[in-house]
């Protein structure tokens, strides 16, 4: 009993460590980001002095005796979604320069970055016509944005039928109710890249609704849930 809950600590505290933060590894041009939300993690390669972005996956990350994750969406490969991959090497640790995520000897930095909106968000409604619609969040096609660390990603996907649809993101702020979202990679149009899109935003009812213009001038207003499964 007492070795469980010693485990049980530990899982908990690795997990308030991985909670919510971002990570990135720059190899000659390329970057990988990592983002975390409570259950949630993306990861996604891109060059971004080419403009070209390269790939994304993602799903729900464990950590007991191993450190796993289940995946629900790939660009590269769609036949991996649902598979469970198990890292041999995975930790976290803290150097002179700041905090570390060691993953089979290679070493992620840090963004120490924190604005609002931190979490993993699933469109549960979007403007058509002027008629808000909505969305069932608990669907297997999703439309899921994760926030942490200062940097965003939204990834359009459908577990059911291992489909990826679409990706984006970079960094963001949120300033006196104004989201700012700078794009540094973006899966449909490699020519958004550089460009900033300002939106206004409030949290109703714990619903984040979010007002403005798409990368293509056209209006937009969504509603985003907190994911919870």
């Amino acid at each position: 009993m007492f070795k469980l809950f010693i485990l049980s600590l530990f899982i908990n505290l690795f997990n308030s460590s991985l909670t919510n933060t971002a990570w990135f590894l720059k190899d000659n041009g390329l970057q990988e980001i990592r983002i975390y939300s409570d259950r949630f993690y993306t990861i996604t390669k891109f060059d971004l002095d080419k403009k070209e972005f390269i790939s994304t996956s993602g799903g729900s990350y464990f950590f007991g005796e191993n450190y796993y994750e289940v995946i629900e969406f790939n660009s590269q490969d769609t036949s991996q979604v649902g598979d469970t991959i198990f890292y041999s090497s995975f930790k976290l640790a803290n150097g002179d320069k700041g905090s570390k995520l060691i993953i089979e000897n290679n070493f992620f930095e840090k963004y120490e970055s924190e604005n609002e909106l931190t979490g993993s968000w699933l469109m549960s409604g979007i403007e058509r016509q002027g008629e808000m619609r909505s969305r069932n969040v608990n669907q297997p096609r999703k439309t899921m944005k994760i926030l942490a660390g200062g940097r965003f990603q939204w990834v359009a996907y459908d577990t059911s039928k291992k489909g990826f649809y679409g990706t984006g993101g970079g960094y963001y702020s949120t300033i006196d109710g104004t989201y700012t979202e700078n794009i540094e990679f973006f899966s449909r149009d490699s020519n958004t890249v550089g460009n900033s899109l300002k939106f206004d935003y409030e949290i109703i009812e714990g619903d984040w609704h979010h007002k403005g213009f798409s990368s293509k001038g056209d209006p937009k207003y969504e509603i985003w849930t907190q994911r919870k499964k």
